[in-house]
């Protein structure tokens, strides 16, 4: 068959040769990802899971590559999302996810539950590729085998229940081993390689997004003392607010720096909030989809972990509600204290511009004064200058007598110096 995808662009084609979206192959192939394997009994499965840190998946594609490397193997593509390979007599799966890694190796079951894993592919020259976030070991068993598995865990935590329509029985005390991992036992009543895989797999599932959801208890704890601080400072500001005693505008830097602090906590634990969030509804799914039923005298598996898990998923949902709710409540107070301030500096404006008001009258009235002054001082030099010319005529021999001149002249001169200063003051005004 010719390849259907375009050597040029690298996309795939559609039928008839039509182009098709670059993204095609990757969502048509999306539902196939992670399909079930047959799992044949009696089996043991062991699935490692590792966190990428930050998102930087550089370190897991690496260890993978070292691992094909010394299988005498081509190195995986560098957008490569899953991976089985044959390992001596067993088989190894390597998938990556949204934030973690996971390597799951199958193999013929040990002789005994205490027995170690033999023959996998984790022993000296693997390289983990990031801190382990979760181990498990799932040992499928021929439904016989009842007795081993129930006196193999403790019984103070022992979850024994029927699954998949009761073609299997799968117990499992949630703790680590001695060597780190968490045990499942699945007693095979009939299942068949297909169902067996897809029971299994959901299982191991079940118990790795159990652990990745509880990743956000402990960030729920860590901001759990910062809020309640924020809460207390915001309803201090608030009846500081509400009393009118406080410098509005030192409230406001107050409100403000608690918001930069909440809004850093929320940064910081959004993206962990809302992935525990989701890894609690997968396992809600996972355990809807094993039709899992009690068995008389047993806790059931969902039981046990909405016990367990519950508790802790309110506590990250409370946390994000008291990020969010604090969050408003900021921000109303913020606006609060926003518009407090504007009133008073709307009030600050108003007194100021009284009071350049009040100094303008004030100039007005001490420019009026000085043009009064002005016009007498003007006249006086004016009179002056009409007397010494008086004085002049008279010393011609004129019979006309300076003083009845200058007296004659002060009405006229100062009307008219009068009239010029208001002319002049006319003009300024108009300009």
């Amino acid at each position: 068959m010719a390849d259907s995808r375009n050597q040029e662009t690298g996309f795939a084609r559609g039928p008839f040769g039509l182009p098709a979206h670059p993204l095609m192959p990757r969502i048509l192939g999306e539902i196939h990802s992670r399909p079930f394997q047959l799992v044949d009994t009696p089996r043991t499965i062991v699935q490692l899971a590792f966190l990428a840190e930050d998102g930087d998946f550089s370190a897991h594609l690496r260890s993978l590559q070292q691992f094909q490397e010394r299988q005498g193997k081509p190195a995986p593509a560098a957008g490569t999302r899953h991976l089985s390979v044959e390992w001596g007599n067993g088989r190894l799966r390597w998938e990556r996810h949204t934030e973690f890694t996971t390597w799951t190796f199958d193999a013929p079951a040990a002789a005994a539950l205490d027995d170690p894993l033999k023959g996998h592919p984790f022993g000296d020259g693997f390289d983990p590729p990031g801190p382990l976030i979760s181990a498990i070991r799932l040992d499928l068993l021929p439904g016989d085998a009842a007795d081993r598995a129930r006196t193999f865990f403790d019984p103070t935590s022992l979850s024994y229940s029927a699954m998949d329509g009761g073609l299997a029985i799968a117990a499992s005390d949630f703790r680590q081993d001695g060597d780190g991992f968490t045990r499942i036992v699945v007693l095979d009543r009939g299942l068949g390689p297909a169902r067996a895989g897809a029971l299994t797999q959901r299982l191991i599932e079940i118990e790795t997004y159990r652990t990745l959801a509880l990743l956000g208890l402990p960030e729920a704890q860590r901001i759990s003392p910062a809020l309640t601080r924020i809460e207390r400072e915001m309803s201090r500001i608030t009846i500081a607010l509400n009393a009118g005693e406080a410098d509005s505008a030192r409230l406001l830097d107050e409100l403000i720096a608690l918001s930069v602090e909440l809004e850093a906590d929320a940064v910081a634990t959004l993206y962990r909030f809302a992935a525990s969030r989701a890894y609690d509804e997968i396992v809600g799914e996972r355990l809807s989809v094993v039709q899992e039923t009690a068995i008389s005298g047993y806790e059931t598996w969902g039981g046990f972990l909405w016990r367990r898990l519950g508790p802790a998923m309110r506590t990250c949902r409370a946390a994000t509600d008291r990020l969010e709710s604090l969050s408003e409540k900021l921000a109303r107070a913020a606006d609060l204290l926003r518009t407090r301030v504007d009133v008073e500096l709307e009030q600050q404006n108003r007194d100021l511009l009284r009071s350049m008001d009040r100094r303008a009258k004030l100039q007005l009235r001490l420019q009026q004064t000085v043009e009064g002054l002005s016009v007498a001082a003007v006249s006086y030099y004016v009179v002056g200058l009409i007397g010494y010319v008086a004085n002049g005529v008279e010393a011609t021999g004129l019979a006309l007598h300076p003083a009845v001149i200058v007296a004659a002249s002060v009405p006229p001169v100062v009307l008219a110096v009068a009239w010029i200063v208001r002319r002049i003051r006319r003009r300024h005004g108009e300009i």
